[in-house]
């Protein structure tokens, strides 16, 4: 494990590595940003973005937390999606999940988990709607992982209710939603292959909020 001096002597080599393949890269990176992806995933230390994605810095807007959950309530990832589709214009929202999620495994313990309980039942909110099929699954760590991938779904639908979403694909025709698992195991991304216009069609009889 790297000590905490190690961090910064990693940032020097880093850096000098940068300019020796890119003497202008951080003269670019200093001029703003304009991002294709906005990535909403889980803040396991695990899960790295950028690099699983094969992308540079500047290249994808990013927003992490413990399992990747994306709450009407939460202002920072709503914040996070209005500034990314209203001001950096993303053509895509992905939300990535991944296989083996600590967060997920501790939403399903029948415990207290204290300061942790309001945030971790939006999974539990998410098994109760799919109970059925997950009650039949009876390999443990299969089960999870298939919460896994229903909460990726359910956390897409919770994007696509968003008036800034609607409001910009039906002005612009993007962004559009997309649901990803990162196999821990393996390093390959999956794509649940939402069908976001579906979805969207589908979820505004409810959840309309393009008008006006």
């Amino acid at each position: 494990m790297n000590s905490y001096k190690q961090i910064f002597e990693n940032n020097k080599r880093w850096v000098a590595e940068k300019k020796a393949s890119d003497a202008e890269f951080f003269e670019r990176l200093a001029e703003g940003q304009n991002p294709d992806f906005l990535y909403i995933g889980c803040s396991d230390s695990r899960v790295d973005s950028g690099e699983l994605m094969g992308v540079e810095a500047g290249e994808v807007f990013v927003h992490r937390n413990i399992g990747n959950i994306v709450s009407n309530l939460d202002l920072n990832v709503m914040s996070v999606i209005n500034y990314a589709v209203d001001h950096l214009h993303v053509k895509h929202i992905v939300v990535c999940g991944h296989y083996f999620c600590g967060g997920v495994k501790a939403a399903m313990q029948a415990k207290d988990m204290g300061i942790l309980n309001p945030w971790l039942r939006n999974i539990r909110d998410v098994y109760r709607l799919h109970k059925t099929e997950l009650n039949a699954i009876s390999d443990r760590d299969e089960k999870y992982n298939r919460l896994v991938e229903l909460n990726v779904v359910e956390q897409c639908l919770n994007v696509i209710k968003t008036a800034v979403v609607q409001k910009t694909y039906l002005t612009k025709g993007f962004p559009l939603v997309h649901g990803w698992i990162f196999n821990v195991k393996t390093g390959e991304l999956v794509d649940l292959n939402i069908n976001f216009q579906e979805q969207l069609k589908d979820i505004q009889e409810i959840y309309n909020l393009d008008a006006g």
